[in-house]
């Protein structure tokens, strides 16, 4: 207990200092974001710093080597596929500074590239016997076999764009994401007491959970920098390699069926941009005022801070729900 305590302090004090000494440098090297045009509401944030999710990316990864246990081979597995979604991150975010827009790697290599991963992640997860998973509220478990790689493929790719696509308010998928975090670890935690050490030795889960400890940490301290009215942006260097985190935990956990319980958000976000895009195609007409959803919220006249707060309140209390029928 001491020692997952511990990685939460120094996750978030190490996320604090980077944050301090890499932000004037992300100004100074004017790493600002563009906003896009049609979001009137954000045209005074138009030249704030991006690429925050630096400081807490960075962060996790150096804790979760540091606090790690002795068998760590998904663990490295698991770093690995972060950084993969975090250099991906990196190169957009650098495109969209160089060329002064909201614009950065096309859709198609955004995709090819989280493919691309979420491939080579999924058949690692099969091949080390990672392709079981949890029926939510339950401590049964069902093996997908071999459907478990087209599975997974899915589930990275849709986790991580619903993730990167709840990052539009100030301080809303940092919060949002950092309860996911927290209940993952509750979750493996009463999982592990329940069911033992099904398929992989314990180290290897108490290093899920430590990863699940050192981002929530981290993206929790980050809120100090993100808050309305933010400092600094995450940037896809943060949303993607949030994603990617999120996803890989979930997955190599087995308890992918909970993303779209206890990640809600990542959905909704998800489902209002594809139900915006097909409805307006078919009618030149919208069914919200602006996608995703919470953009929609702003618009009748909600505040930014009000969002983050509802949806983080929210995903709490479906995180409580979840690990109080578990437990």
């Amino acid at each position: 207990m001491k020692n997952s305590i511990l990685a939460v302090i120094v996750s978030a004090l190490l996320t604090i200092a980077l944050g301090l000494i890499t932000l004037p440098l992300l100004k100074k090297l004017k790493f600002n974001q563009t906003i896009l045009e049609y979001v009137s509401e954000h045209k005074k944030k138009n030249g704030t710093p991006t690429m925050g999710g630096i400081f807490f990316t960075v962060s996790a990864v150096i804790c979760a080597l540091i606090f790690s246990t002795d068998t760590f081979n998904i663990l490295t597995t698991s770093i690995a596929i972060i950084l993969g979604f975090f250099a991906i991150g990196i190169i957009d975010d650098l495109l969209k500074i160089k060329n002064s827009q909201n614009l950065g790697l096309t859709a198609g290599q955004k995709l090819f590239f989280q493919i691309s991963i979420s491939i080579i992640a999924s058949i690692y997860a099969y091949k080390s016997g990672l392709n079981f998973m949890y029926l939510p509220f339950t401590n049964k478990i069902v093996n997908l076999s071999f459907y478990s790689i087209i599975i997974n493929v899915i589930t990275f790719i849709a986790t991580v764009n619903g993730v990167n696509l709840l990052d539009g308010l100030d301080g809303l998928c940092a919060s949002v994401s950092s309860i996911n975090f927290l209940a993952l670890f509750f979750i493996i935690s009463i999982q592990l007491a329940t069911n033992g050490y099904l398929y992989i030795v314990e180290s290897e889960y108490q290093n899920l959970k430590i990863l699940s400890l050192v981002f929530f940490g981290a993206t929790t301290a980050y809120l100090l920098f993100n808050t309305y009215k933010a400092s600094v942006f995450m940037g896809d260097t943060g949303s993607l390699s949030l994603g990617g985190a999120l996803s890989t935990i979930y997955i190599f956990s087995g308890n992918t069926l909970y993303i779209p319980i206890i990640g809600v958000f990542y959905l909704i976000s998800a489902l209002s941009v594809i139900i915006q895009v097909i409805y307006y195609k078919k009618t030149k007409k919208r069914v919200f005022l602006m996608a995703p959803y919470h953009h929609h919220l702003q618009q009748i006249g909600n505040s930014e801070s009000k969002i983050a707060y509802v949806y983080t309140f929210i995903t709490a209390l479906i995180s409580l729900i979840c690990i109080y029928f578990i437990s």
